[in-house]
């Protein structure tokens, strides 16, 4: 990659290509405290990433303001905010990596395009309302709220950048005589009593926000900070401009006082009193009871779960939680979910109570660790379910959940999240590929180790075929024999200049796609992981990246150059050299894809879960979830199965594209942090293994989700 500079504050060092295992591929924006870069996960996931000035990282106050924002960015990572994935206060230049949130800050929106219209900002002072409602409960206040840190997405505004924010219980104070914030949008008593600043000023600097989406300009304009600080703390502010049936609420928002202000509840109630004489309620944010009354009135597409009316599926799936609530609290039921330890070493697992497992019926069970939280990544081979979490690789029993055997990676390997599930080479499992430049080979039967290889140096890594591939920062890609630790070969990829490669299940290629830098056309290569010999490439119109094969050929989804919106799905046929597009109806943000057969299947940022049929070249069903995101799906003909961010298992109609089930969340001890990558359900004949955040692996049986 080539290296960056920052814009920010000072000349710099060249910034790093990482910022932990994450990958910075452009440089998003810069400011006075860092640079914020567009990057990926192992999975694939769009991330923006905040790194940190050098100058910056070298001074202990400004470190103790980054940590202070990772905490209070953490505690309202939801539907208003972008989530935290992942952050290293602690690294010489620290960072934080949030989901990656496409659409233009209301700065540039106003910027571009001029103020917004009436209706428009009506939405923006509804979702602004409840996204400090949602701030302000966990205790934290936001104090920089501007136009720059609000993110117009498609869904609604999102509230960004906690840089100044401040946990009420945090020990970092404001230093007296200090002001940290931006004038035109910060309230009278940050000026006056900036120790004392508490949520009312995040609603005087909503007021302001909505001035300037409404004018262009603030209720306080001067060149001078010094002019606009006496403004705000002596004069009227100018509303000239905005809606008439907003300007009362937006004046009481700019009250001197912080008592004088509403509550972001109390505007949420009072814009539904304005919404109503214009006939677009939609835009207000409803509460989840009003939702569900209304649900069926409004036509929405709802799960059978909530609102359908079909009472055995929910009767049967209350009766299942509560056979759940009492194996948790250790009654004995028959069919009850069995508790498997996987603490300690390699020894004996501890007692336990298996369920009953035969052909006709499988109870399920659930593993639970003892040790430190981390999402297990898993895969199915040679008879058991292998998993990896943070420095651990482990194999359980596919049967009642027990541990077969643990092994704790040493060195750099033991360090960080796994980038995947454990690949397996013949006989041998393959531990830390993704969490260092170690590769541990180990016995799939007894976890020996068989093996150690220190791999070449690299910053892509994909495991296929029985090798691992390794794509180096010059572009060079070398290919090691998984079974015996060689590298077969090593080279650069023609047509690609740094190839990062994917792979699918039952395809012995690896497939890397370069999207133009207009965003017009993909060259895609197809490489065979044994020999590093191009089997075939293309040059095909749009950005495209790969999700699965069919019959020798490639799916793709196809996004706009531009919002990088997934638009359509493409299938391409390298022997004929043909490809078919199916439209979706709806553009849908940062999917994850997986192809069975001739049906595709997208899980997108916010919830959406969409089936298409290439045969028949058209969408058949579209699903709201209900989950912020999702893993990549996996079906097995009869349901659609998708990992949620808490841990819950979802089970879908494969044909009619209905939430059957779910099982229950879990979050663990760190319930404030946001995995990510998300472990993708393993599905083994008529049982679905799943893992979560609280760092459990459990299985379930797949013939009715609606028994979870």
């Amino acid at each position: 990659m080539a290296s960056q500079r920052s814009a920010g504050a000072g000349p710099e060092a060249e910034l790093p290509e990482y910022a932990g295992h994450y990958r910075l591929e452009s440089c998003l924006g810069s400011g006075g405290m860092g640079v914020v870069h567009l990057a990926r996960s192992t999975s694939g996931m769009k991330l923006a990433v905040k790194v940190v000035h050098a100058e910056f990282a070298k001074d202990p106050e400004f470190r103790g303001r980054f940590r202070q924002e990772v905490a209070a960015a953490r505690r309202v990572s939801g539907a208003f905010t972008a989530p935290v994935v992942d952050a290293d206060p602690e690294a010489g230049r620290p960072w934080m990596a949030t989901l990656y949130i496409p659409g233009p800050t209301l700065a540039q929106e106003v910027k571009r395009n001029g103020p917004l219209a009436p209706a428009q900002l009506r939405r923006l002072m509804a979702g602004l309302a409840e996204a400090l409602r949602d701030i302000h409960r966990v205790g934290v206040v936001h104090r920089d709220l501007k136009p720059s840190n609000v993110l117009l997405a498609e869904d609604g505004p999102k509230v960004i950048d906690f840089g100044i924010s401040r946990p009420a219980d945090s020990e970092l104070r404001t230093e007296t005589g200090k002001l940290i914030g931006t004038p035109p949008f910060m309230a009278p008593e940050q000026f006056r009593r900036p120790r004392e600043v508490g949520p009312a000023a995040d609603v005087f600097a909503l007021g302001s926000v909505m001035v300037h989406a409404a004018t262009g300009r603030g209720p306080f304009d001067s060149d001078s900070p010094y002019v606009v600080a006496y403004q705000v703390v002596h004069d009227e502010p100018e509303l000239t401009g905005v809606p008439e049936e907003l300007a009362p609420l937006v004046l009481r928002c700019l009250a001197k006082e912080p008592e004088d202000r509403p509550s972001p509840d109390a505007l949420m109630r009072e814009l539904r009193s304005v919404a109503a004489s214009y006939d677009t309620q939609s835009f207000i944010p409803r509460r989840p009871a009003e939702e569900e009354e209304e649900a069926e009135r409004a036509g929405h597409e709802v799960s059978e779960a909530e609102v359908s009316g079909e009472e055995e599926p929910a009767r049967r799936r209350l009766g299942r939680r509560g056979a759940v609530g009492a194996g948790v609290l250790g009654l004995v039921v028959a069919g009850a979910l069995a508790s498997v330890s996987l603490a300690g070493g390699g020894g004996p697992a501890p007692e336990v109570t298996a369920p009953r497992t035969t052909a006709a019926a499988f109870a399920g069970w659930v593993a639970e660790p003892l040790g430190r939280d981390g999402v297990p990544q898993c895969s199915y081979a040679v008879g058991a379910l292998l998993c990896a979490r943070d420095g651990v690789v482990f194999a359980l029993d596919p049967a009642d959940g027990r541990l077969r055997w643990r092994h704790a990676l040493e060195g750099a390997a033991a360090s960080g999240p796994p980038a995947g599930p454990p690949a397996v080479s013949g006989r041998l499992v393959l531990g830390g590929l993704g969490q260092g430049r170690g590769l541990t080979a180990l016995g799939i039967a007894s976890g020996d180790v068989a093996r150690r290889t220190e791999l070449p140096a690299h910053g892509g890594l994909r495991a296929v075929g029985g090798m691992v591939l390794l794509t180096a920062s010059d572009g060079t890609v070398s290919g090691v024999d998984g079974a015996t630790g060689d590298v077969r070969w090593s080279h650069r990829v023609a047509g690609q200049e740094v190839p990062y490669f994917v792979s699918f299940a039952g395809d012995r290629l690896a497939y890397a796609a370069a999207v133009s830098g207009d965003g017009t056309g993909t060259r895609v290569t197809a490489v065979d992981p044994r020999s590093g010999d191009v089997r075939w490439e293309a040059r095909l119109d749009g950005s495209l990246e790969p999700v699965g094969t069919v019959d020798g050929a490639v799916v793709f989804v196809a996004a706009d150059a531009v919002t990088q919106e997934a638009r359509a799905v493409v299938r391409y046929d390298p022997r004929s050299r043909k490809s078919v597009r199916v439209p979706l109806r709806v553009p849908l943000q940062q999917v994850a894809g997986s192809v069975r057969g001739n049906v595709v299947h997208l899980m997108a940022t916010g919830g959406a879960l969409v089936a298409v049929d290439l045969a028949a070249r058209e969408q058949l069903w579209s699903l709201q979830t209900g989950v912020v995101r999702g893993s990549r799906p996996v079906a097995d003909g009869r349901h659609v199965y998708v990992t949620a961010p808490d841990g819950r298992l979802l089970g879908v109609d494969a044909r009619r594209g209905k939430l059957l089930g779910q099982t229950p969340p879990r979050l663990g001890a760190r319930s404030d942090r946001v995995p990510a990558a998300l472990p993708e359900p393993v599905v083994v004949g008529d049982r679905v293994y799943g893992s979560a955040p609280d760092g459990t692996v459990f299985a379930v049986s797949g013939r009715d989700p609606a028994d979870w």
